[in-house]
């Protein structure tokens, strides 16, 4: 698979390692970016690339929670400009409320909700003839239950956090609690809830990575398959306390876990209940933002 300067830069970008090492790894794997980053993690030259498919892209993530109903939505736009007008944010709260009320199945059924005899497509359409800069609805999760929502940063990060349990989800305590949470889960962005969420391929791709990676070790190279073993199970611990949501150390308490604190909050308020599920947009995640090189364009106009 034959692979570009873009595809060298885009390596560069979400693991954060020099050229040569970008080009050399997307060689080794036949231009695949995947096992690219993976060859540079194996090498000890990338970190767990938190960055792949962070690059930034215009928009605006809303996230609401309405009659037992929660919803959170991505509207994306080419420039910030747009995305922080009022017109902008105030069509990705309709379309949340449309997803709340409507429950679409998937994006196409969502386009086609309407609202006052028009469709969230027209409404976009609407809006791009007003403002002429493609809009997009993106995506959207719809919860129901005890739900807690959080918007960061003035719709950089959206969260909602859904519970279960015997409490009063309108109780100020609980919201305070879940918004706590809401709140942990932007800052650490957790992959999943727990342990049993982490697919077992997940973890499977992650010994392995540890394995090469201390084979690379010349400390570490020559110590038996058992020792190795042991080091990688310890690994994946930590692994599991960075990445799970439950597992993670609070941030507001760093003698407690994430579940420990709900735990504890719970059995204060006299009520048990714990975190089910959670859903964390960035915007722009995984979009990659067009860079205009102006010197490249000038120089080219010239000629």
């Amino acid at each position: 698979m034959a692979f570009t300067a873009k595809d060298v830069q885009a390596l560069r970008e979400k693991t954060g390692c020099g050229m040569m090492d970008c080009k050399k790894a997307l060689t080794e794997c036949d231009g695949n970016m995947d096992a690219a980053v993976d060859f540079l993690r194996e090498k000890g030259l990338a970190s767990q690339a938190k960055k792949a498919g962070r690059v930034a892209a215009e928009g605006t993530v809303c996230a609401i929670v309405e009659n037992g109903v929660g919803v959170v939505v991505e509207l994306n736009a080419e420039t910030d400009f747009v995305a922080n007008g009022e017109e902008f944010k105030a069509l990705a709260l309709e379309v949340a409320k449309i997803v709340a009320n409507e429950n679409p199945a998937d994006l196409d059924a969502l386009l086609k909700c309407t609202k006052d005899g028009q469709t969230v497509e027209e409404m976009v359409q609407e809006l791009f003839l007003k403002i002429r800069e493609n809009i997009k609805v993106r995506r959207f999760v719809r919860f129901e239950g005890n739900v807690v929502s959080y918007v960061h940063a003035g719709g950089k990060i959206g969260v909602m956090v859904k519970f279960d349990g015997d409490f009063d989800a309108n109780a100020d305590e609980f919201i305070t609690i879940g918004r706590n949470v809401a709140m942990q889960i932007a800052a650490m962005n957790p992959g999943y809830l727990d342990e049993a969420s982490v697919p077992a391929e997940v973890i499977e791709k992650e010994k392995e990575i540890l394995i090469a990676q201390m084979k690379e070790d010349p400390k570490m190279a020559n110590k038996p398959d058992a020792v190795l073993g042991k080091i990688v199970d310890g690994k994946i611990g930590k692994y599991y306390k960075e990445n799970c949501l439950v597992e993670q150390q609070f941030v507001m308490d760093g003698d407690l876990t994430v579940g420990k604190y709900v735990e504890k909050s719970a059995k204060d308020m006299g009520k048990t209940f714990k975190i089910v599920d959670f859903v964390r947009f960035e915007k722009g995640e995984g979009i990659e933002k067009r860079v205009d090189d102006f010197a490249a364009e000038v120089a080219s106009m010239v000629k």
